[in-house]
Parts: C-alpha cells; structure tokens; sequence
C-alpha cells in the first residue's frame, strides 16, 4: 500500500493587507538570579516589572576615575530572583506550546553570561522542573486521547514526514518488536529516578480549543553546535572499545520550500512526557560540558531540543487519517540553550577551553551581527544582506527571523559585582533585539471536513448516557423464560418458549404493520415535500436565472470597469513614472543650486577675507609710510635749520667783517696765543644743544645757551676705548651719564638717550671730534633701538693753516715770524665757523644694539 507524504508547511503567498503583512517584535524577557550570597556586592535592581537598572560596582569605579553611572533597560516582562518557573513558563512558554497546537512554528532560547542560570531555566531541578519538561506536559495533556498510533507517522530525511495507514503501521509495529532487544516503551516501565523529581508537575495545563478531529504525533530531536559544527545527540553509534569511532558532524540543509534542516539527524517518536524527557535525558549526558573558574558545570556547546507536531485530520467517516498530503501540518518548537559568553582573563581557560570560548564568542558575536543589521534593515528601509551563513546557529534559525514562527528570548543575568561588564553587554544586546520585528506567522487552513466526526459514528456519544432506539425495542419485549431443560421428560420448558417466541412473532408483525402504515405515511409525507421542494425549486430556478442574466451584466460590467482600470493603472504608471523622472530632475537641479550656493558663499567668503586682508595691508603699509614721511620730513627740517644757521653765521660773521672799522692791520695771532686768549665774538644760538664745557683755566665767554629738551634724560655716553684725549677748552660733559666703551643692552635699558663720541682726521690733519645724539626706544622683539636725531662737531683748527691768501698779492714774510695779515675775508669767515654741516650721520640713521645672550 503506497504511503502519503506530508511536507513542512511554507507560508503561502498572500495579497496585500493579509494577516502576513502584521509583524511583532522579538519578545525579550529578563530573569535575574539569585546571588549565592545574602551579602555579596549587587550590580543589578529591579525597577518594576518592565525595567531594571545597571550601576557601576564600587570597585569598577575606582579603577575608571570613580566615574557613577546608572543606566535602565526595558524588557517586555522582567523576573525577579523569587520568580518561580511556573510563573515564567506561563508568560513565556505557554503561549509558544498553544502555538504549536495550532499549527505555528516557535522558538525560545536562553542567553547571558556563563553562571547566569540558563541551563537551570531551560532543563529545571530536580523538584522544579524547567520550561522544557512543563512544555511537554502540556503538550501531552493537550493531545493525549488525540494521539495516532505509532508508526503512522513516519520522519524521513527531507525535513517531511510519511504517512501510512494503520494497516501498515500495525506491521510496522511488529516488526520492531520482533528485533532483538526491542526498546520498551516507556510507559510499560518506570521512570528513571535520575530525572523523575522533574518531570513531575504538580500544575495541570492544557492547551484550549484542540482540534478534536485529527490525529497527532510527537518527534523529538536533540543536537548541539560545538565549536561550529553539528552534531547529534540522539546518534547510537556502535561502541567499539579496541578503536572508538568519534562522533560525525551533521550537515545543514535546505528543503524545497527553503526551510534549513539537520540532514541525517535523528527523530523520535514518543507518546508521552516521561519518554519524551528520557530521549532528552539520553542525549543531554552526551552533551560536552566542562569546569571553568567560574562554572563548575559551564556548557561547552549550545543545544537545541526539536519537538515536532505532526497533525493530519480525520477522513469524513471520523476512522482514519486522511491520506491527503495537502491536508498534513508539520509545526515545531525550537528550545535552544545557548552556552555562556565568557572572557578567558576571568575563566582562565586554556588548550581547549580557550578554543571552544572563542567559538562561543564568534557564534554569539554573529548573532548579534544578524540582529543589527536586521534592525538597521527594518529601519532605515535598507536592504543589507543579513550574515546568517558566517555561523551555524545563526543559519539553522534563519527562517524563524524571516517570518517563519514566533520568536523569544530569555536574557539571564547574574546579578553580581564581578559580572559587570559582561551584563552591559549582555543588556546592549537585548535592547537591540526587541527592535527587531518578525513577521506574524499565518493560521492553519481549515480542512473544509464537517466537524465532529471522531463522535458522529460511535455507537454512544461523547457523554455515553442516551440510550439507543433498538435498546428501547428490545426492552419491549416480553421476557424469554429459561431455555435449559434438565429433564428429558420435561414437557413445559418448550411449549412455554414457543409460546414466549410465538408472542413476540404477533408483537413484532404488529410492529412491522405498525411501522409499514408509518413508513406509509411518511412516504406520503415525503411526496408532499417533494412536490413543494420541487415547487419551490422550479420558483428558485426561475428566480436564479434571473440573477444569472443580472449577473452576466453585472460581470460585463465588471469586465468594462477591469479594462478601465487597467488603462488608468496603466496612465498612473506613466505618470509615476515622469513624476520619478521629474523628482529625479528636481533633485540634481536642488543639488547643483545648492552646489552653486555653496561655491557663491565660499567666493564670499574669500572675498571679503581678501579685502579684510587688503584693507590690513593698505592700513599697516599707510601707517607705515606716514611714520617714514614724518621721519624723514623731520629730517629734513632738521638739515635745513643747520643748514640756515650756518648761514645765519656766515651772515653775521661777514657782517662784522665788513662793518668793523680797518684802524690798524692786525696780527696774525700764533697757535700759543690763540691758546691763551680768546677773541671774544657773538655766538649764534645752536640748534641742537651743545655739551660742551669750557676749561676752568679758560676766560669765560659769553654764550647763549639753549636748554636741552632732554635735560632730565638719563644718557649713555659711549667713548671708544680708541678715541685720543684732546686738550681743547671745550670738553664735551653730560651729567648723570653711564660711560662705556663698547654699547651693551644692559646699559641701554637703563637710559633714554645715547651719545657716541667719534674721532677722526680732518683735511688739514686735525682731529675732528663729532658727538652723535639719538633717542633709545624699546623694540617688539625684547630689544632696543637707537634713532639719531643730532650731531655736535668739535674741530680744532690752525689759524696758520687755514688761511687764504689773495691770488694776485703775495704779503712779505713778517720778521718776528708770524705770517701775514689775514686779508681775505672768505678765510676769516671759515675760521670763525666752528661747525659744519653736511655730515654723513644724519638724523635719520639708527643703531640697533644687540640684545645679550641669555645663558641656557
């Protein structure tokens, strides 16, 4: 007898607006463990029952600069550490298993750091089972009398199921228990004490509205991805002590409805919540745990338990299973028990501990991976590829993210000090989780069959308390009397029997003639209806073709407005499409006008930095040439003054040449005599002021003097140590003077005025002593400056050596030996002229003195 394969249902493709269109967020849930110690550092409050609160440790913040932070986190639900596991099997689990009653995929999983109690929420203790176990229980409550017989079901390798008829099953069922060391059946055994204290639920639970006209079974499968790869715990292989054969790695793969698979994975079929739990116990001993620093039963791998439903509705008759595959649902629940991150400075972990944390921590890092780029994809309307192949865990599961179940998670978290910094990540994580949404999962179809059918052929109803019509018939009946003869003589026993049965013959014709008059009747009864159910079909046809010739319009009609429509969609795609084009435009021109504003302002804004700088420059380069105009205009005035006094001098001089009267020629006056007096004459009044003072052996002469502007002035008076000591009446004297040989900066800082002393030789082989006057200003750079503003000259002269004589006499030579009178009114003028003009220092020249070197 050929066998009928069911396959796992895809979501089938629906229109807009349809239930597939609805999508709720990842339910993240939060349950804080218990510290192992009443006065052990806490990290972790519990706000209300939506939002904890994270602080910094004491001792965190001294090593980050005694830096306080508090941060909250919101969950849909939070556990406190006296939550019990019922509480949170009924928020949580419940309605995942209800699910799956009804046909919907699910998924659950635990995740937090090593120690935070995952392993405990998912598998329980001994007293106080876990979610798994509770899920169980209330699957086999739920279905319990509903159970197909096993074998009927049958898992195959393409992530589908084979069903047989109960024929086939029953051989099925014998041939297994002809096999050597066939497997008891669990419930003809008792339950391993090992694990009995947890399975033992004192609450009932049952799922509502169960479909009570199909049959179910149960298949669990039980793996773990250790250090990426898959292997199965529910494997027997032959045990060979000589040479052990390791464990083979499973391989993923995808059915023809793009569901991801276990290909090769083992799936058993169980009929109760003890077999079931003692597949999972079998298989839970083969998982790969260690002893860490901080775990002393830290899991090594992440497990994932499948519980697979398979539901198939009862045929019209309510016997048998439909043998229509279209009709078959397959729905799984997925509890996965993700193993702990961890950091190898805290667990110490090395040789293969230390690669199987880096496992952990890569598979768990891509799955925060996947959740963020979902996240980013839903939205910001990004369409990012989602990394689900860079880790196994991630690429088993990849279908319920892309809308194919409800998906929830358990964060666990220990709430003590040392574990900080590994809950912060930990919270970081789930609040990026319940951002991401996940396609609401479609309902089961509806089979079309009438309901009620297991009941509706059985003998007794469901309740069992109506009798039957045939019972009441029966019961009408006089009694038989007693039909055992003892006696061969006996004479009465027979002719009270045939009396009896003759009776019941009279009754039962009377019965048949009863009935023949009522079935009579009744036929009568039938015709009349016939007749008026024909009546009134031939009114209905009549009024149906009616509606058929208003139909046909209708749909005409219809037909007209669908090509209607069709043009206008067809004109509105057009017109979207110009729009696109039109937007499109709008855009790149919006973009090179604010392109071309951008250039405009940055051309504004050199600009008016440019003139800013231009405007800079013309004013410091104004400043500039009006400071040197006025330099030079006072340096000009200055020459001119000189050069006017000179003449004022020449002038006067000449004029007392000529207005004196020639009484008698005069002696030419000798070099001893010049020394010993002096002709006494008429000074002009110097422009600059002279620092000169005469001899004291010297006769007074009557000058004018002018007093300095810079009298109060401290001076520097610089004599080179080459200069010669003149022995002239006048002597150059400043008062209050700081006398050095060679300029320096400390002297300079100290005055305002500066004086150098400078020698040299004259034409006529005299020494020429200038003194050259400058101001002392103080320079931006730290040092001084020296602006000459004057110059004083002290000549010596020979009156012999000087003079001119007339070109066209020539005067005899004198017998007492001095030379001839003076005759030429030039040469006396030029005598009596003691300072010239014309010098090479002018006022505009400056000396800057070098600032000293400072010592390092």
């Amino acid at each position: 007898m050929k066998s009928a394969r069911a396959k796992t249902p895809r979501k089938p493709t629906v229109k807009k607006g349809s239930q597939t269109n609805l999508k709720d967020p990842v339910g993240v849930y939060c349950r804080v463990r218990p510290l192992g110690f009443p006065d052990q550092e806490c990290c972790i409050e519990v706000i209300n029952n939506t939002t904890v609160q994270l602080h910094t440790p004491e001792g965190y913040r001294l090593n980050r600069n005694g830096d306080y932070k508090e941060t909250q986190y919101s969950f849909k639900q939070v556990f406190g550490t006296h939550t019990t596991q019922k509480e949170l099997f009924d928020v949580v689990a419940n309605p995942l298993v209800n699910d799956l009653i009804h046909g919907k995929n699910g998924l659950l999983f635990t995740y937090g750091v090593t120690g935070s109690g995952k392993t405990h929420t998912m598998t329980g203790s001994p007293g106080e089972g876990g979610l798994l176990p509770r899920c169980l229980d209330m699957i086999f409550n739920s279905i319990g009398s509903f159970q197909a017989k096993r074998y009927v079901f049958k898992s195959n390798d393409r992530n589908s199921m084979d069903i047989q008829c109960e024929v086939d099953a029953l051989l099925e069922r014998q041939k297994r228990e002809a096999m050597p060391n066939p497997k008891t059946s669990s419930s003809k055994r008792q339950v391993d004490p090992e694990f009995a204290d947890m399975i033992t639920v004192q609450e009932f639970c049952k799922a509502e509205e169960v479909d009570e006209d199909s049959v179910y079974g149960v298949f669990v499968s039980y793996i773990e991805i250790y250090n990426n790869y898959i292997y199965d715990l529910l494997e027997e292989v032959p045990f060979d002590p000589i040479k052990p054969k390791p464990p083979q790695s499973k391989l993923l793969r995808e059915d023809k409805n793009h569901n991801m698979y276990v290909a090769g994975c083992t799936e058993v079929e169980v009929k109760s919540t003890e077999e079931a739990f003692e597949v999972f116990w079998r298989g839970q001993k083969k998982r790969r745990i260690a002893n860490t620093h901080l775990n002393r039963e830290s899991s090594r791998s992440h497990s994932v338990f499948n519980i697979k439903l398979v539901q198939a509705p009862l045929d019209a008759d309510g016997d048998n299973v439909l043998q229509e595959k279209e009709q078959i649902t397959i729905s799984q629940l997925s509890l996965v028990d993700l193993a702990g991150s961890e950091r190898t400075n805290r667990t110490r972990a090395e040789g293969n501990r230390l690669r199987e944390a880096g496992n952990i921590n890569q598979s768990l890092m891509t799955l925060r991976t996947c959740m963020d780029v979902l996240r980013e994809n839903q939205m910001y309307g990004t369409n990012k590829m989602v990394p689900y192949r860079d880790s196994k865990l991630t690429h088993l599961f990849k279908n319920y993210f892309d809308g194919e179940g409800k998906v929830r998670m358990i964060v666990c978290v220990n709430p003590k000090a040392e574990d900080y910094e590994e809950n912060l990540q930990v919270m970081r994580f789930a609040e990026v989780t319940q951002e991401v949404e996940v396609a609401r999962p479609v309902d089961k179809a509806i089979c079309g069959l009438t309901p009620g059918r297991r009941y509706r052929n059985q003998p007794r109803g469901p309740v069992g308390n109506e009798p039957l019509v045939t019972d009441v018939v029966l019961q009408s009946f006089p009694p038989l009397p007693s039909c055992e003869i003892l006696d061969i003589n006996d004479e009465q026993t027979l002719p009270r029997l045939i009396e009896a049965l003759e009776k019941r013959h009279n009754l039962r014709q009377m019965m048949i003639d009863e009935f023949n008059k009522q079935s009579n009747a009744f036929k009568a009864l039938l015709q009349e209806f016939d007749n008026a159910v024909l009546s009134k079909e031939n009114h209905m046809q009549g009024k149906l073709n009616e509606k058929e010739k208003m139909i046909s319009g209708q749909k005409l009609e219809i037909e007209r407005l669908e090509k209607k429509n069709k043009t206008l969609e067809y004109k509105i795609e057009i017109l979207e499409k110009t729009t696109t084009i039109y937007e499109e435009d709008k855009r790149n021109l919006q973009q090179e006008l604010e392109t071309q504003n951008q250039k405009l302002q940055r051309q504004f804004s050199d600009k008016r930095r440019l003139e800013a700088r231009l405007q800079g420059m013309v004013t410091e380069t104004t400043m500039k040439w009006e400071k040197e105009c006025e330099r030079r205009v006072a340096a000009k005035q200055l020459e001119m003054q000189n050069k006017l006094w000179v003449k004022d001098e020449k002038l006067k001089q000449l004029k007392a040449i000529v207005t004196e009267p020639k009484t008698e020629k005069p002696e030419r006056p000798s070099r001893e005599r010049d020394r010993e007096k002096v002709t006494q004459r008429s000074v002009s009044p110097s422009p600059v002021p002279l620092l000169f003072q005469p001899d004291q052996n010297a006769p007074p002469i009557r000058l004018r003097h002018r007093r300095s502007r810079s009298a109060g002035d401290r001076w520097v008076d610089h004599k080179p140590a080459s200069n010669m000591q003149t022995e002239t009446v006048m002597q150059p004297h400043v008062p209050h003077a700081i006398t050095v040989s060679v300029a320096n900066e400390k002297a300079l800082a100290k005055c305002e005025k500066y004086m150098l002393t400078h020698q040299e030789l004259a034409s006529d082989g005299e020494i020429e002593t200038k003194l050259i006057k400058g101001d002392i200003y103080k320079t931006r750079g730290g040092g001084q400056s020296v602006q000459f503003t004057d110059i004083e000259t002290l000549k010596q002269e020979s009156p012999n050596g000087s003079r001119k004589r007339r070109s066209s006499t020539v005067a005899p030579a004198q017998p007492d030996g001095a030379e001839s009178e003076w005759t030429d009114v030039e040469t006396r003028c030029s005598v009596a002229v003691e300072m010239r003009a014309g010098s090479q220092l002018g006022p505009g020249y400056q000396h800057h003195a070098q600032p000293k070197r400072k010592k390092p």
